[in-house]
């Protein structure tokens, strides 16, 4: 069964554009044209990736970013027009995986969509279920326990913690960890990791300003605490 992806733009002929390059790729493909009807959309058929404006009229992507992850951990590109780095880090703080300035090439577009499509669906080779300390991570299922809570992750935070906890006491770069979440080192803003990073603290740590788990290395990058 194809994957399904739901567009959400203003912008018809965009949407049409972005359509049609899908559905050569072979995908199911669903529009929406504002933030309001993408949650009705995405209730209803369970996308399995969003390609996301984030200027529209009614409902803006980060509003409907805010709606949706309260139940959903879709993985998310936004498009976007606004390039400011300030703004790409309000999208990730959202929970979006990745981000596509406008304007795009489509080519870059699909190449996103497969990279984040495939890190979806891997099968790890080395071994199914991580434990280090009291986190335990299962590749198959992707779910996340910290203690007894299970962890709502988006897609990008559960494979940098797949990775950190893959290797404990090794210092990732964020260039390390970028690869990690996009598949490929394209030119790319590696300060998101820090932004990811800031989500998975507060969604693991009790008090994320003075964490157990995972540890700044000034100057290089992060690395989880061995047990």
């Amino acid at each position: 069964m194809p994957h399904t992806i739901l567009i959400v733009d203003d912008e018809k002929r965009l949407v049409s554009l972005v359509q049609s390059y899908l559905v050569q790729e072979g995908y199911r493909v669903v529009t929406a044209f504002n933030g309001r009807e993408a949650l009705t959309v995405s209730q209803k058929e369970k996308p399995d990736l969003i390609i996301l404006d984030i200027m529209m009229p009614e409902m803006n992507g980060y509003e409907f970013m805010r709606a949706h992850r309260v139940e959903h951990d879709t993985p998310i590109i936004m498009l976007t027009a606004k390039i400011e780095d300030e703004d790409k880090v309000i999208g990730l703080e959202l929970g979006a995986d990745d981000y596509v300035a406008k304007p795009f090439k489509p080519r870059e577009l699909m190449a996103r969509v497969r990279n984040v499509l495939r890190r979806m669906g891997k099968n790890e080779a080395k071994g199914k279920t991580l434990k280090v300390a009291d986190i335990s991570l299962d590749r198959d299922s992707r779910e996340v326990k910290v203690e007894d809570r299970f962890l709502n992750l988006t897609p990008s935070e559960f494979d940098m913690l797949s990775a950190l906890m893959s290797a404990p006491g090794r210092v990732f770069s964020r260039l390390d960890l970028l690869d990690v979440i996009q598949g490929v080192r394209y030119e790319g803003y590696e300060r998101t990791i820090d932004t990811h990073v800031k989500n998975l603290r507060s969604k693991m740590e009790t008090d994320a300003r003075n964490p157990r788990y995972i540890e700044t290395v000034y100057g290089v990058g992060y690395r989880l605490k061995k047990a």
